[in-house]
């Protein structure tokens, strides 16, 4: 299903979402047309009754609509706490502190994304202080994309990246950020790495992600040896 983290309002970002969580520990899937099962787990009624309980999912959903589809740099940094850290960790991109994270976000990340940037959430995993989001992010480099692709002018092609947000939370606002994905298939994407001779691969890693019935171990000229050996 696709809706609004807020309002059920629809995204211009398309960020794709599962329900709200139960209380009990539980594994939700929703089909979304014929886009990948959305599987989400809750561990949140592992937690004592004597610790403070957020909606982590929630928070953390609010906060990528404001990033995503607002666009909204100051309610971004309100969704954090005082002194906040982002690292995107191929790129090194994001920043430390409150000061240089809104500067980030203004100038190369909220107002910096392609208008069609689309997000599609694979799996997520709740614990006590943090979630984990894995998710396709997909767009046209139609633009310098800064905190992707710094210094690199656009290509024009079309990208799906598998990629994962481990965000911890303190008192209710997100503390940090870290964020990966596989650069290497990004610069296969837009022409800018030959993998022909290579160990990477391009959107291939995106269509196996939704479809795991895909060939694996297309990149090992030795698997085709082992066949009969078993």
């Amino acid at each position: 299903m696709e809706k609004s983290i807020v309002d059920n309002e629809e995204y211009s970002a398309n960020i794709l979402i599962n329900d709200e969580f139960n209380d009990d520990i539980s594994t939700r899937h929703e089909k979304v047309n014929n886009e990948p099962t959305i599987i989400t787990t809750d561990t949140n009624s592992t937690i004592k009754p004597s610790i403070p309980r957020y909606d982590l999912a929630a928070l953390w959903d609010k906060h990528c609509e404001h990033e995503f589809n607002r666009r909204d740099v100051a309610a971004t940094m309100l969704t954090m706490v005082s002194d906040p850290y982002v690292n995107h960790i191929p790129t090194m991109t994001g920043g430390v502190g409150a000061k240089d994270l809104s500067r980030f976000y203004e100038h190369h990340f909220i107002n910096n994304n392609p208008d069609d940037t689309k997000i599609i959430s694979i799996s997520r995993v709740v614990g006590t202080d943090r979630v984990v989001d894995e998710m396709l992010f997909c767009f046209t480099h139609d633009r310098e994309i800064d905190w992707m692709l710094p210094n690199i002018l656009p290509t024009g092609k079309y990208v799906k990246i598998p990629l994962v947000a481990i965000v911890t939370f303190h008192d209710g606002k997100i503390c940090n950020e870290h964020i990966y994905w596989d650069q290497a298939s990004v610069l296969v994407q837009i022409g800018l790495l030959d993998n022909t001779n290579l160990p990477v691969a391009g959107v291939e890693t995106a269509n196996k992600l939704i479809d795991k019935n895909l060939p694996s171990n297309t990149l090992m000229k030795r698997w085709i040896e082992s066949d009969n050996k078993n």
